[in-house]
């Protein structure tokens, strides 16, 4: 034992996933810390622990729900900074502390490697550095240009260059993060007839939450096609994750104005309703962002809604949620099962018994811990159950979007939707992973018995 830095001997013993989860906890208390100093307030505005912790950690875990009003709260210090939390969120805490790291020249070890590839969701620790590298260039490159197109865009629509260029800059961050706050004060309503500022935030939203290895892939197979890098094959992961992941987005697209076609839709031209339904159905990946208000949207809307935030994002991403491979995993076992097939196969490749091992624990895992999540809030507010139902799966997707009653809530109830939003942003299977021991299993197997099911 090193007794002249117990701290350092105490880590060390901890799992890679422990850490993980210990650095994201440090992150929560620091963005806290940060969050309550007077600077970053309005003169002459107070308000709660509680609502400073909501906002910490709906920043950190890039959700968007908020208890408080941005624009008319913090100051603009306080803008750049959730700016900042919301960046750090979106990468990944170890990802962030890599590139600082690897800036100021330092070598990284196995055991680091092992944190990033926890962190990052990957399955083997090989070019991890590369990984985080290849993941905040991109992410730099295209926040840079979108913050141009967008500050020059909004000069139209703010008074001041200084308000327009940050309306850009933290739009931007918010989009690709899938952080979901706003400092307009009323999300992107305002942009409601602009469909360009629209396509933008939707294609940002997808840059967020399709998952950073596809992003490399694709970069990497467009370099090849310019002859600048050889052959690139695309891996499993990126067709299943690509394919879930646009087919959630039209068929959500879709039910999402079907659901509200005599409703909010009924005096819609079609190229609002096209608009209107497709934001809304990216914006449920994990964006948070909305161009109305959905409390205009029918129950049975909110009801659809809840399902694709419970979806959310894809693995390796800004977002939340079982993820869109869990969800493939999933359908795709049950229609094999069905035809009475043993083995999982998807684009001529067969699936790892324990890749669906894990894609039916956590879904088994979520739907009980939403479950439990919303009857405790229902026991605590007066709220319809639909409506508890809708900022839960908005917390654990890590989505944002509410149906207004987030501000109102009780501490009792804040403190549930906190917990869904760190669950939401570290996964699942790391906090299964927390409790893991490293004590092997015995070398033996008791008789099988057949158990009666259904």
């Amino acid at each position: 034992m090193n007794h002249r830095n117990p701290f350092s001997w105490w880590i060390n013993k901890r799992s890679p996933v422990q850490i993980l989860l210990i650095f994201y906890s440090i992150a929560v208390v620091l963005s806290t810390i940060i969050m309550s100093l007077p600077v970053i307030y309005q003169d002459d505005v107070a308000i709660s622990f509680v609502d400073i912790l909501f906002t910490a950690v709906s920043a950190l875990s890039v959700t968007g729900l908020s208890t408080i009003v941005i624009t008319d709260t913090l100051s603009t210090s306080g803008i750049i900074v959730l700016a900042f939390i919301m960046q750090l969120g979106a990468v990944g805490v170890m990802a962030i502390g890599t590139f600082i790291w690897l800036l100021l020249g330092k070598k990284i070890g196995l055991k680091e490697r092992r944190l990033i590839m926890t962190d990052q969701n990957q399955t083997s620790f090989e070019g991890m550095v590369r990984l985080i590298k290849q993941i905040v260039y991109l992410l730099l490159t295209v926040e840079l240009i979108s913050f141009f197109i967008l500050g020059t865009y909004f000069l139209q629509y703010f008074p001041t260059v200084g308000e327009a260029y940050l309306q850009g800059f933290f739009a931007t961050i918010s989009a690709v993060s899938n952080g979901g706050f706003d400092i307009t004060g009323e999300s992107l309503v305002l942009f409601k007839d602009d469909y360009f500022v629209q396509f933008i935030n939707m294609i940002l939203i997808i840059f967020g939450a399709i998952g950073f290895p596809v992003l490399i892939e694709l970069k990497e197979y467009i370099l090849s096609k310019l002859g600048k890098r050889g052959e690139v094959r695309f891996s499993l992961f990126s067709k299943v994750t690509t394919t879930t992941f646009f087919i959630l987005i039209v068929i959500g697209a879709l039910f999402i104005y079907i659901l509200d076609v005599g409703h909010f839709f009924a005096d819609k031209s079609w190229h609002e309703a096209l608009f209107y339904a497709f934001f809304q159905s990216v914006t449920t990946r994990s964006g948070g962002l909305a161009t109305m208000d959905v409390s205009q949207l029918t129950e049975q809307n909110h009801l659809f809604m809840s399902f694709l935030m419970f979806i959310g994002a894809s693995p390796s991403s800004a977002g939340g949620g079982i993820r869109t491979t869990t969800f493939a995993l999933v359908v795709i076992f049950i229609i094999t099962f069905a035809r009475g097939r043993r083995s999982i196969r998807i684009f001529n490749r067969e699936v790892y018994e324990e890749d669906l091992l894990k894609a039916v624990t956590v879904t088994l895992l979520a739907i009980i811990l939403v479950f439990i999540s919303i009857i405790l809030i229902s026991v605590a507010e007066p709220y319809s159950l639909s409506q508890t139902l809708f900022e839960a799966t908005s917390a654990f997707g890590t989505v944002g979007l509410s149906s207004g009653i987030t501000s109102e809530l009780s501490a009792f109830s804040k403190i549930i939707l906190m917990f869904l939003m760190f669950i939401g942003r570290v996964g699942i299977i790391t906090i299964l992973f927390s409790f893991k021991t490293n004590k092997k299993s015995g070398n033996y197997h008791y008789p099988k018995e057949k158990m009666i099911i259904g």
